[in-house]
Formats: structure tokens, C-alpha cells, sequence
């Protein structure tokens, strides 16, 4: 089970224990089952509201690239139009299969077994 952080310059760090490999539990449900304050809107990957910024932690000691989902095709649009992403970065995700941004959408990235900090 993977520990998520959850920093905030104006609250109080939290660090959680969450469940993953249910393929559906994203950054966003797990904030808002531990009460943590995330502002949301559309929760539809529209608006960019849940923007945070996600660093993969050493996991169990050993890994610390990021294993987390790709990006979705909404992630992609509104990244972009946040200017968080430009099209080489789209097109080196494609091709390499990597992630080039640390900004995701937190309705949006599903969480995978790795310990995250995410801020918000």
C-alpha cells in the first residue's frame, strides 16, 4: 500500500495510506475520503481546478521513477492550455512512454503502488 503526502503552504502536511491496483482510485477520491481540501469543480478532467503537482517517492527503497497512469487525453488539452505542457512534451510522452511534467490533474491520475508527494 502506497503512502501519499499531501502538502499544502496553508495546511498542515497528511500523509495517508491508500489502497492501489483498484485501477480507479484517483488522487482526487483519496483527498476527499482523508478530508483533505483540494479544490475541485468539474471533477471531469475540464477545468484544471484540482491542478497539483505529483513527485513520485522512493517506493519500498528501491524506485523512484514515476510508475503512475499516463496521462489522460483531457489531462493532455488542459495542461496544455496551462501552459504546463507544450506539443514536444506531447509528443516525447507518446513516443517514449514517459511522463515530461510533474502537473497533473488529481481527478484525473489513477493511483498506482508508489509513494507520492503530492502538493497542492
Amino acid at each position: 500500500m502506497p503512502n501519499i503526502t499531501f502538502s499544502s503552504p496553508i495546511h498542515k502536511d497528511k500523509t495517508v495510506y491508500a489502497v492501489a491496483g483498484s485501477h480507479t482510485q484517483t488522487i482526487l477520491k483519496i483527498a476527499k475520503e482523508n478530508h483533505i481540501p483540494i479544490d475541485f469543480s468539474c471533477e471531469d478532467g475540464e477545468c484544471a481546478t484540482c491542478m497539483v503537482k505529483i513527485t513520485p517517492l522512493a517506493n519500498h527503497g528501491t524506485r523512484t521513477d514515476p510508475m503512475a497512469s499516463r496521462l489522460t487525453d483531457k489531462e493532455l488539452v488542459v495542461l496544455r492550455e496551462h501552459k504546463k505542457i507544450n506539443g514536444e512534451d506531447i509528443e516525447r510522452m507518446r513516443v517514449e512512454d514517459v511522463s515530461v511534467t510533474p502537473w497533473r490533474l488529481a481527478c484525473q491520475m489513477i493511483l498506482r503502488d508508489e509513494d507520492l508527494l503530492v502538493e497542492y
